[in-house]
């Protein structure tokens, strides 16, 4: 007997093929959705405060949710621009000083690991001279020089640098219309989900919309807490550096161990340049140390909730492996798609072990 499909399989075929093209042209399309992805997220991080802005009385009056709208994108891009005129300003100001003690750290270097590595029977000397002429040339490029490196840069990678003032300027505004129509938006969505499907796809939402919000707005808290806590204390130690080493370390800490550890290096290398004796390298320690039981006992239990399910390594792999595939839009859907398949696989192996497949025992 000749094999035939029903009509309602025919359908599903249907619609699953044009599914799997369309997920073929997302990724083909990936560049160029950068700053719809971009706006996305952040449209789902800043909606709450949308609403709640909304829902205030201006007299009478509810606060229109335009005005709501053009407030926090406002206070969206004022935050970015105090990140940048905070952190720029430092960092340009501290590469004369690091060129001045880089010279002194590597007598200090060479003077304490050649007598170390002789008592191995290993004679190696570093060739100090070379390295000083190496990185004293790189930092000592002057204002002007710099400027001309980076337009001559801008000329050969004119392309890739017209997308990403693009993608500045778009962000902003496919934010704006997100925000806007938010609601409506979801509410389209769910129309469009099978109605057979639309109880357990509802189900499997709100978890993943619970799950996000714990971690993406808990961990924003985090992120602030840590990088006023550990600018602080590196100031209070007398890091020189201390506002940009902080904010970094405080704004990475959402990838789990490499936000911490790359402050830590940064710290340690500031510590050894600055200072003379193991003042500087007891201060990170001490500070670094205290930050990390805040992190881990306090602020992530308290403010992202134990019962998230995402594992750093899951994360850490996540972030790798979403980059891999699909660039800097795979990074930025690294999470909200891991939080998704987390889900999907807790209710398949939900139905995997409350199946007959695993409970026969014949």
């Amino acid at each position: 007997m000749p094999f035939s499909l029903t009509d309602e399989q025919k359908q599903s075929l249907l619609w699953l093929t044009l599914g799997l093209l369309l997920v073929g042209l997302l990724i083909l399309l990936g560049p160029m959705l950068t700053p719809f992805v971009t706006a996305a997220i952040l449209a789902y991080a800043l909606n709450p405060g949308v609403d709640w802005l909304a829902r205030r009385r201006i007299g009478p009056f509810l606060l229109p949710r335009l005005i709501a709208v053009l407030i926090v994108i406002l206070l969206l891009v004022l935050a970015g621009l105090a990140l940048i005129l905070i952190v720029v300003p430092v960092l340009v100001k501290e590469i004369p000083l690091l060129q001045q003690q880089i010279p002194n750290f590597l007598d200090k270097l060479n003077a304490k690991v050649a007598p170390r590595l002789s008592e191995f029977g290993i004679h190696v000397r570093l060739d100090i001279t070379g390295i000083k002429r190496i990185l004293t040339q790189q930092l000592a490029t002057s204002g002007d020089e710099i400027w001309a490196s980076v337009l001559a840069s801008a000329k050969i990678g004119g392309t890739a640098l017209l997308t990403w003032a693009a993608n500045l300027l778009f962000i902003p505004m496919v934010l704006f219309y997100l925000l806007q129509d938010w609601h409506p938006f979801i509410k389209r969505l769910r129309g469009m989900i099978p109605r057979r499907w639309v109880g357990k796809i509802s189900a499997m939402t709100e978890e993943v919309d619970d799950l996000l919000a714990q971690y993406l707005r808990g961990q924003l808290l985090v992120m602030l807490i840590l990088a006023t806590y550990y600018s602080v204390a590196l100031a209070i130690a007398g890091f020189d550096i201390a506002l940009p080493v902080g904010i970094l370390t405080g704004l990475l800490v959402f990838i789990p161990y490499v936000g911490f550890g790359l402050g830590l290096v940064l710290a340690l290398i500031a510590a050894v340049l600055q200072f003379t004796g193991l003042y500087g390298l007891v201060a990170v320690a001490i500070i670094y140390g205290i930050g990390q039981v805040l992190e881990s006992f306090i602020l992530t239990p308290q403010l992202v909730g134990e019962r998230i399910g995402l594992h750093p390594l899951m994360v850490i792999f996540a972030l790798l492996a979403f980059g891999q595939l699909f660039g800097f839009v795979g990074v930025l859907v690294a999470l909200p798609a891991s939080a998704i398949m987390s889900v999907v696989v807790r209710h398949l192996r939900q139905h995997y072990l409350s199946s007959s497949f695993y409970n026969s025992e014949t």
